[in-house]
């Protein structure tokens, strides 16, 4: 039984996993149920349910040359949002009301890629919400509501973005 990258194993305690990495004497495998696990390669009670790469003409080095290229796409797709240059090297001041506790200062690319993050998760949601196939519409136009107004909250860091097209919006584009 040829194991290799990528077969999917039964372990007679820890259930079914994928082996995703091997050390010299170990197979580096993930269960769903239990996380990552080394298991020794000579160990006897481990079935092979599915062929891994190799069986199908593939080797690791192809998966890492198509994760890195998936990963290079998704990069040239990714919206380039700028920080407004008057904010470049900032720190935001978090002070507290009680003089005696300590503050906390934040580089403000931090916080700008924080809320960069936030949008680009709601519109994520957005997307989400919309191609639902479960959902009815009203369903739909129901959630929607809430992330628009998701939106409209989020417009008081506007200030940040060196684009007004970049701008949070409560308004439906």
């Amino acid at each position: 039984m040829k194991r290799s990258l990528g077969a999917l194993v039964k372990h007679p305690i820890k259930g079914e996993g994928a082996i995703f990495g091997e050390t010299d004497n170990a197979w580096k495998i993930f269960f769903q149920e239990h996380g990552e696990e080394h298991i020794g390669k000579s160990y006897e009670g481990l079935e092979l349910m599915e062929a891994g790469l190799e069986s199908a003409g593939f080797t690791q080095e192809d998966l890492i040359n198509a994760v890195e290229a998936v990963f290079d796409r998704r990069e040239e797709s990714m919206e380039l949002v700028e920080l407004g240059n008057k904010w470049e090297g900032g720190t935001m001041q978090l002070l507290p009301a009680d003089k005696d506790l300590q503050g906390k200062d934040l580089p403000i690319e931090t916080f700008f890629h924080k809320i960069v993050m936030l949008r680009d998760r709601l519109r994520v949601l957005e997307q989400n919400v919309n191609s639902h196939k479960s959902l009815s519409d009203e369903e739909k136009v129901n959630l929607q509501q809430y992330i628009t107004r998701c939106y409209g909250s989020l417009t008081t860091f506007n200030v940040l973005f060196k684009r007004k097209e970049d701008h949070f919006s409560s308004q439906l584009k």
